[in-house]
This record gives C-alpha cells, structure tokens and sequence, in this order.
C-alpha cells in the first residue's frame, strides 16, 4: 500500500509547519519537496531524519516515481496551473490545496478525481473562517447570512508569493453573490464594525478577495456571505482604505511602483504576529433572530496553516473518505478541528438570541 506523503514547498514557512507535524507521525515516509534540494536536504537534517528530501519543480513534468510510493501530495506554493493536481488524480492520489486565490480553486473544481480525495479551502481563509461559518450553521436552526472577518499581524514574516497575492488584491474588483444575485465590489471598501477576542477589540474590516465567500454559498446553503480584512495596525487599515479610495489600483499597475511596495511590505515590520478569525452568523433559534459569533486567533498565520493542512493530512491518511473534489468543511467537522488545533488557536463561541 503507498504510504509517502509528498509537501510541495516543505521548507517553506506553512510547508516547514506541515512536514514537522506529519514527520513526527510517520517518520521516513514525508518529503520536503521544492526545486532547491541544499535548502530540502538543510531541512530534513534539522528534522532528524524524520521528513526526507526531495527535488521537485512544479513547472516540469513530475516524475513518474513520485506517484508509485505517494499516497498524498500536500501543495503549500500558490500554483496557478493545474498540472500537479491533473497528475495526482490521473494516478489515484490524494491532494490538499492551501490556495486562498479562488480563479485557482475555481481550474480545480473543473477536474474529476475518480480515485482520489482533493481538499481545497484548507488554511485560515479559507479554512479556519469556512469551519467557524459550519459551526455557526450548526447551532442555529436557519442561517440568513455569514459575515466574515479576518486580522492578519503585520509583523509576520511572509514569503514574497504571499505579499504579492495580497498586494494585487488589495487593488483588486470582484464579484459577488447576494442573495443569489451577482454584484461587483472593490477591496478595501464597505467598511463594516465587528468586535474580534482580545487584544484587539473592536475593529472596521474592508471587503477583501478571499475565496471563502464565493465557496460557502454553495457548500453550506446561505444565501449571503462575505469577507472583510483588517490588520492589527488599525492606522495601518485605515491607510489602506484611503489609499484604495485615492487609486492605488492605478499606481500599483505601474511594474516599478508595485515592486517597490512588495519590497517595502516584506521588508518592513509593521505590527504583531498576532491573526483572529472571526464569523458572525445570522438566522434564527427557537423562533427568534439570533447571532452566532466564533473567533479563532493565535500567533503565526503560516502556522496555523501548516497546522489546518497537516491535520486534514492525518485524517486523509488514516481513513476512508469519498474520491472527489471537496472544500474542509465538506468533509471534516469543526468541534473535531477546533479540537486538533487546541495548541496553536483559541476558539471563542457564544449566541446571542433577541427577543
């Protein structure tokens, strides 16, 4: 039986998260895969032994070998192409995806997996916000409308893959779906209050891309979602929103300008390390309006990320589970998760029920 379980990008910072947890369980049996092999074999001599090295670049073809032994590849690179994944379904292997970027999510969905199991929406948005928006769903009779809000601390380090996805979606448009109509929204915009765990208190988050918003329509049945973002930094967030009002779009559409700003970003520490992820969910209980409100937070996004993907790696791994195209929530249980990541988040719950 395949039992390798192959992390493409395993030395990076979620990648690095993912091989250390599932090296500990199954030690021998998980690559660190990525183009540069000094950097995966550095890796695996700090791990012990645990995680082994490998020598992967996800433009190329793979190598047949890969697939004879593997039984799960976990992609921790934002990967436009659908290459890797074509191939793990055309050899009957199990995929995980921590894309947040929703046109990629959108290329995955297209694909059929006759044989294995892929999981998409697997990190903190998505991920964490779509399980938070399921536990609502859950204590409530009926769900109207999820609204999501994500803070991210800008004193993490981030790979530069990362600063330009959110860079360039900061001055982004989108779409949309409001009670099954479709509208267009800018990032950055429709500031809206919501009160996150502490330290951080009440805070205004602005419309922002993630793919959560246009996946739990579906999977979950609500009529109604969005997503807003927000920083640690409220000066910081608010910068961001006037500059979004002032154009940046245009400025940042000109090379030398946005390359300046990507090194400034990853550069510069502007905050904490600190994330929460919050769903406020509305609909009814017992016959009264009620409100669902969970939060997730904790320190290190990337490592919480590492910590969703490597646990929906074990379940994957040790059980049974339909061949398909699935997102987290489709699959897995949020008290189960919640319950996994007990070490790296803190959740808050409670329901307020008017009268």
């Amino acid at each position: 039986m395949k039992r390798d379980i192959v992390v493409i990008g395993g030395y990076g910072q979620v990648g690095q998260v993912v091989c250390r947890e599932l090296g500990a369980l199954y030690p021998g049996k998980v690559y660190a895969a990525g183009r540069s092999y000094s950097k995966a074999k550095r890796f695996s001599d700090a791990t012990g032994g645990n995680v082994l090295p490998l020598q992967l670049d996800v433009n190329e073809r793979l190598p047949a070998a890969v697939f004879r032994e593997a039984a799960l590849v976990v992609m921790c690179l934002d990967v436009r192409h659908t290459g890797v994944v074509q191939a793990c379904v055309d050899h009957g292997v199990d995929y995980i995806d921590i894309t947040a970027d929703y046109s990629a999510m959108a290329s995955i969905e297209k694909l059929r997996a006759a044989e294995s199991t892929v999981v998409l929406s697997v990190g903190l948005a998505p991920g964490i916000t779509n399980m938070l928006v399921k536990r609502g769903k859950q204590k409530l009779d009926t769900v109207l409308q999820a609204d999501i809000y994500v803070l991210l601390g800008l004193g993490e380090a981030h790979g530069r893959a990362a600063i330009e996805w959110t860079l360039d979606n900061l001055a982004a448009d989108f779409s949309v779906v409001e009670q099954g109509a479709a509208r267009q929204t800018a990032s950055f915009s429709e500031g809206k209050k919501t009160r996150f765990p502490d330290p951080f208190g009440r805070r205004t988050a602005y419309r922002f891309n993630f793919s959560d918003q246009h996946v739990i329509p579906r999977t979950l049945h609500i009529p109604a979602v969005s997503t807003r973002l927000c920083f640690d930094s409220a000066l910081v967030t608010h910068a961001a929103a006037g500059l979004k009002r002032a154009g940046i779009d245009r400025l940042l559409a000109r090379p030398s300008i946005r390359a300046k700003a990507l090194d400034l970003w990853g550069a510069v520490r502007w905050g904490t390390e600190r994330f929460a992820a919050k769903a406020d969910v509305f609909g009814q209980l017992n016959g009264r309006p009620a409100l669902y409100e969970g939060s997730a937070s904790g320190v290190q996004e990337a490592h919480a990320t590492g910590q969703v993907a490597a646990y929906v790696a074990q379940r994957l791994v040790s059980e049974r589970h339909p061949f398909g195209i699935f997102h987290i929530e489709e699959l897995f249980q949020p008290e189960a998760l919640f319950a996994g990541l007990k070490e790296a988040v803190s959740l808050e719950e409670r329901i307020v029920v008017h009268e």
